[in-house]
């Protein structure tokens, strides 16, 4: 046989006060929620009445009810943790880093957050929290260049200070070459797409006639890049490539040449 559900009364002040629970817009949800099951406890319904109306289970419809009871308004409100949740200091951001240095786990090409949670036994959030905080990005990755040489810092101002502030009348150049490059000979022309469209179109086939070198200089004061190309990539091909480039330049006109 059903319990039967314990009758609550309440005053008109009380009553005025779960009203206002209900219209405010500031309320939070739940304590709305909960003000109008005691407000249908006091109009005489069931549990059951109650938690089909509002799509709740009986159980926690009893519950509310139970607790306006004992404490009145104050039970509607969520009861006190017994203690606070685990805060994550200094020392497991130390616990992540020397975790990273480590090799990622067998099959995982690089650590992610469920696998560190794994390995120090701490929640998923509390090492997403440090690696968000820390700006930590497990899976982006960017490549650098660090030079060895001792007088790269020297170098690479007599470089910039071509660039920024050239000696006067002097001829500056910047060479640089593109080697490997595929000649390649393709059928192109123009389509209908199934939309009607009329685009440009490349044959999926092409015919390979061997690779070429590039070789390109850049005029640094007015922008003018002389260009050739060889067959092969060789100190004759650039020896050859230069003289082109300073041909017409009077003999007395001083010229730098910037390389790799």
């Amino acid at each position: 046989m059903p319990r039967k559900a314990i009758t609550i009364e309440a005053s008109l002040k009380e009553k005025d006060q779960l009203e206002k629970l209900i219209e405010r817009r500031v309320v939070p949800k739940h304590l709305s929620q909960r003000a109008s099951i005691i407000l249908y406890c006091l109009e005489g319904k069931s549990n059951r009445e109650i938690g089909e109306g509002m799509n709740l289970c009986e159980q926690t419809v009893a519950k509310w009810r139970l607790r306006f009871a004992k404490k009145r308004i104050k039970g509607l409100e969520d009861a006190s943790r017994s203690r606070p949740p685990k805060k994550y200091g200094p020392a497991l951001k130390e616990s992540i880093l020397k975790q990273l240095e480590q090799p990622a786990p067998k099959g995982m090409s690089c650590w992610d957050g469920g696998s560190l949670s794994q390995a120090l036994n701490v929640p998923p959030h509390a090492i997403w929290n440090i690696l968000r905080t820390e700006g930590i990005q497990l899976q982006r990755k960017r490549s650098w260049c660090v030079s060895t040489d001792k007088q790269f810092a020297a170098k690479s101002a007599d470089v910039i200070g071509l660039y920024l502030n050239p000696p006067e009348n002097a001829l500056v150049i910047c060479v640089d070459e593109k080697p490997s490059i595929q000649a390649l000979e393709r059928s192109r022309g123009y389509v209908e797409t199934s939309s009607g469209k009329i685009v440009q179109g490349l044959k999926s086939t092409y015919k390979r006639h061997g690779t070429l070198n590039l070789f390109a200089a850049l005029n640094v004061a007015t922008g003018v890049v002389k260009s050739k190309t060889t067959d092969e990539k060789k100190r004759k091909d650039f020896q050859s490539f230069l003289e082109e480039v300073v041909s017409d330049v009077p003999k007395e006109q001083e010229v730098h040449v910037i390389l790799e």
